[in-house]
């Protein structure tokens, strides 16, 4: 077996699985951003405001973005592919990025919806997404890395 052939025969990246699923998530995330964006697959585009709960844009129908959020969604997907460049960059990412998501949907719990407070903005859809988009992350951060921090006998 060569060194970039993986036990199952198939060929490696090079990348562990809490990388990949850096990039993965990173990937969505710019994807998420691009298409915040696209008229169509953004519901009411022409609504769109920068920040605030007076944006109607909705993504997929469904999701109000704003132009802050998609710029967010972003700049999240840049730095997860950016972090998968290396293990403990990865299971920061994830770790981080899914508490920050756990933390905007408590945000999105906490304040009223038509508030000037909501400025991200936030609507029911988006808090559901929010807090199983934390506990993925999380997930992914804690059980992808467990393997990588028993094996090296230290914290990444």
């Amino acid at each position: 077996m060569s060194d970039l052939e993986s036990p199952n025969g198939h060929a490696s990246t090079g990348r562990s699985a809490v990388q990949r699923a850096a990039l993965a998530v990173g990937a969505v995330f710019l994807l998420l951003g691009v298409l915040g964006f696209v008229p169509g697959v953004t519901r009411n585009l022409w609504s769109m405001s920068l920040v605030g709960h007076r944006s109607g844009a909705l993504l997929l129908g469904v999701f109000q973005v704003s132009i802050l959020l998609n710029l967010m969604h972003l700049a999240f997907g840049v730095a997860g592919v950016w972090l998968a460049r290396t293990m403990s960059g990865a299971h920061r990412y994830l770790l981080l990025g899914g508490a920050f998501y756990l933390v905007l949907f408590v945000y999105g719990m906490i304040v009223s919806q038509g508030s000037e407070a909501n400025f991200v903005p936030v609507n029911p859809a988006d808090d559901i997404l929010h807090l199983c988009l934390g506990i993925a992350m999380v997930l992914l951060g804690a059980t992808l890395s467990r393997r990588v921090l028993i094996t090296s006998g230290r914290l990444i």
